[in-house]
C-alpha cells in the first residue's frame, strides 16, 4: 500500500508534466489517505455539526474507514443530501450554506486532495483563492509591487459563483484531463446529491455548494479556464510595447532649465523646475503603449489597464460575454465597475485600491510616489468594525461575558482586535485603526467594569501592562493566570504597533504540502489501545466540542473525563465498551 505522500507526489507529477490523469478512482481505496483527510477535518468546529443523518466525527474509527473504502470498491457509495442552513451577508441578504454528513465529508475531503494534487501545479499564477501558500496578502502584494501606472481598475464580481457552476461544464472542464470513468461519475453524483431545507429534498441542478470541502478546488479548476482566456487572449491583444515615448515638452523644459542653471539664473531655474515637476517625461497617451495586469481571489478578480477608457470598457464587455458564452456565468452588475485609478479607489478584498500622485513629494530629486499602488483601509470597514462595541454612539460593556473569567474577556477582545489589525497591515493608513482600538478598548473595561462592580480607571491600572515590539515597547492590557510548575497563561488586548509592514502574509490554509506529517491523533488511533482502560477491542475515537463542558461535569468526573481533561486533548480514543460507556454517561 503507498503512503499518502506518495500517492498525491504521483499526481502532482503527472499535473507539472500535463499527463492525463488514468485509474484515479482506485486511489480511493488507500485507507492512508483517509487517515490524512481525517486528521486535517477532525479539528475544525463542523466536524462536530450534523448533517441530515446525524452523523458526527464522534465514533470514527478504521472500521469506518474499511466500510467506506468497500462501499466505494464495490460502487455502492451514495453521497446524502446536505442540510441547508442560511448565514447573514453584509447587504442584509442570507448566504445558503451547506451541512455533509460526516463521511461524505472524508470522501469529499479525498477526492479534493486528489484533485488538488493534480491540479495545483498547473494553475495560473494569477490565482490566489484557496492555493496552499497564497491568500489575500500575496494578491494584495502582488498589485501593490507589479502595477505600477495604472490608469484603470475593473473590478468584476461573479454572481452566486458557488451557485451557479454549470454540471456539464464542469464535468467536461474535468474530463479532459481525468480519463476516468467511475471517478468522474463521482464526481457528478456529489454535485447532484442535494439538499434539505425544512426536511423537503431539493435537488441540485447547478452549482458546488457552500460548505462543501470539495468546493473550492471545484471552483478553481472551473475559473481556471477565466484566467487562461484573460491571461493568453485579453493580456496579448492589450499588452504592447516596451516603454512610453518621451514627453517633447518635458524634455525641452528641462534642456531649458539646464540652460538657465549654466548662466546662474537661479529664478528662472527655480521657476522652470517647478513647471518640469508638473510634467510627465513620458506620453501618458502613447498610442503604442498599454499594459493590461490581472489577479483573481475565488470569484473576486481585478483588473488594471493602463490605455483609454474605451478600450476598458471593451475588455469588461468581452470578459463578461467569455463569462456567459463559455462557463455558464455573469458578472454581478452591481459590483463590477471601471474606476479611475488616480480619482477614485477600486475595492479588492476589503481594501482600497489607489494610484498615487504628487507633483510636490520629491525623494533623491525624483517624484516617487507618482504611479504607486497605494492599499488603504476603507473609512466604511473602520466604522463598521467600531459599531460593534457601540450603543448610542458611545462604546459599551458587552454583558453577554460577565460571567466569563477576566482572562477569558481578554482574550475574546485581543483575538478579535488582532485578526482584523493582522489583515490591514499592508496598508499605508494602518493608523487609522486606532479608531477601533480606543473604541474596543473602553468597552473592554467597561465590560471588566460592570463584571467587577468597579471602574474603567480602576480596570486600567489592574490590567495595563508594557509589552516589547520590533519599533519599542507598546502599551497593552494583559492578565496572566498563574499555574504550578508551568508559564502562565497569558490573555492579551493590543500591544500591535500601527505600522504599515510590507512583508505582512496571511495565506490560506495548506493542503498539499511537500512535506505530510502524520497528526497526533492519527498516531494514537493506530496505536490500537484505549485510552481509559488499555483495551485493544473495537477502537473508536470519542470527540467533544470543547473541555470547558467537561471541567463544568458534577463530581466526581468519570474515569474519562478525568484522561481527558489531563490531556487536554478534545479527542479520546476508546475500546467499544468505554465508547459506550461515555455515551451512557451524557
Amino acid at each position: 500500500m503507498q503512503s499518502a505522500e506518495t500517492v498525491l507526489g504521483v499526481l502532482r507529477e503527472r499535473g507539472r508534466r500535463g499527463l492525463p490523469c488514468e485509474e484515479l478512482y482506485r486511489q480511493l481505496f488507500n485507507p492512508q489517505l483517509y487517515l490524512l483527510a481525517y486528521g486535517r477535518l477532525y479539528s475544525n468546529q463542523g466536524a462536530m455539526t450534523p448533517g441530515v443523518t446525524g452523523e458526527t466525527v464522534d465514533g470514527m474509527s478504521l472500521d469506518k474507514i474499511g466500510r467506506v473504502v468497500d462501499a466505494l470498491r464495490h460502487e455502492r457509495f451514495r453521497w446524502s443530501p446536505a442540510r441547508r442552513v442560511y448565514i447573514p451577508k453584509k447587504n442584509g441578504k442570507r448566504r445558503p450554506l451547506g451541512l455533509p454528513s460526516w463521511t461524505d465529508k472524508l470522501v469529499a475531503e479525498v477526492v479534493r486532495l486528489l484533485l488538488e494534487a493534480y491540479y495545483e501545479p498547473n494553475f495560473s499564477d494569477a490565482s490566489h483563492g484557496f492555493r496552499p501558500g497564497r491568500g489575500c496578502h500575496t494578491a494584495l502584494r502582488k498589485i501593490a509591487d507589479t502595477w505600477q501606472g495604472t490608469t484603470w481598475f475593473i473590478e468584476g464580481d461573479i454572481a452566486d459563483c458557488f451557485g451557479s457552476l454549470d454540471h456539464d461544464v464542469m464535468m467536461t472542464t474535468l474530463a479532459a484531463n481525468i480519463h476516468d470513468g467511475r471517478f468522474l461519475r463521482l464526481i457528478r453524483h456529489m454535485l447532484q446529491a442535494g439538499y434539505l431545507e425544512d426536511w423537503i429534498f431539493n435537488a441540485t441542478l447547478s452549482g458546488s455548494p457552500q460548505g462543501g470541502v470539495a468546493s473550492p478546488i471545484m471552483s478553481n479548476i472551473y475559473l481556471d479556464r477565466l484566467d487562461t482566456f484573460i491571461e493568453t487572449i485579453l493580456i496579448p491583444e492589450y499588452t504592447r510595447g516596451r516603454s512610453r515615448r518621451p514627453n517633447r515638452e518635458y524634455h525641452r523644459m528641462y534642456y531649458a532649465m539646464r540652460r538657465a542653471h549654466e548662466r546662474g539664473d537661479h529664478a528662472e531655474f527655480r521657476k522652470l523646475r517647478q513647471r518640469l515637476r508638473s510634467l510627465p517625461s513620458s506620453d501618458p497617451r502613447d498610442p503604442d503603449y498599454r499594459r493590461l495586469r490581472y489577479v483573481r481571489y475565488a470569484d473576486d478578480t481585478l483588473l488594471g489597464y493602463i490605455g483609454p477608457k474605451a478600450e476598458a470598457e471593451e475588455i469588461k464587455a468581452r470578459l463578461a460575454q467569455f463569462l456567459r458564452d463559455d462557463l455558464k456565468l455573469e458578472l454581478s452588475p452591481d459590483k463590477t465597475l471601471i474606476t479611475h485609478a488616480r480619482t477614485r479607489a477600486a475595492r479588492f478584498l476589503g481594501y482600497e485600491i489607489t494610484v498615487q500622485h504628487s507633483s510636490t513629494k520629491v525623494t533623491n530629486g525624483r517624484r516617487s510616489v507618482n504611479g504607486v499602488i497605494r492599499l488603504r483601509v476603507p473609512i466604511p470597514v473602520i466604522n463598521a468594525y467600531c459599531s460593534r462595541y457601540l450603543k448610542r454612539g458611545q462604546p459599551a460593556h458587552r454583558s453577554d461575558l460577565f460571567a466569563a473569567p477576566d482572562r477569558d474577556i481578554v482574550r475574546t477582545y485581543g483575538a478579535e482586535y488582532r485578526g482584523i489589525v493582522q489583515y490591514y497591515l499592508l496598508a499605508s493608513d494602518v493608523f487609522r485603526l486606532s479608531r477601533l482600538h480606543w473604541v474596543m478598548e473602553t468597552s473592554l473595561l467597561k465590560t471588566l467594569a460592570g463584571k467587577h462592580r468597579s471602574t474603567v480607571s480602576a480596570m486600567a491600572r489592574k490590567y495595563r501592562s508594557k509589552v516589547a515590539t520590533p519599533v519599542g515597547p507598546r502599551v497593552c492590557l494583559q492578565v496572566a493566570s498563574k499555574r504550578p510548575g508551568r508559564k502562565p497563561l497569558v490573555a492579551r488586548f493590543g500591544g500591535i504597533p500601527l505600522r504599515r509592514q510590507r512583508t505582512a502574509l496571511i495565506i490560506d490554509k495548506s493542503t498539499t504540502g511537500a512535506v505530510i506529517r502524520r497528526r497526533e491523533l492519527v498516531s494514537r488511533l493506530l496505536a490500537g489501545y484505549c485510552e481509559v482502560c488499555g483495551g485493544t477491542d473495537g477502537i473508536t475515537v470519542h470527540h467533544v466540542r470543547s473541555l470547558t463542558d467537561l471541567s463544568e461535569r458534577r463530581q466526581p468526573q468519570p474515569a474519562w473525563v478525568t484522561v481527558m481533561l489531563r490531556k487536554r486533548r478534545k479527542a479520546l480514543v476508546a475500546c467499544r465498551d468505554c465508547h459506550t460507556s461515555i455515551h451512557a454517561d451524557g
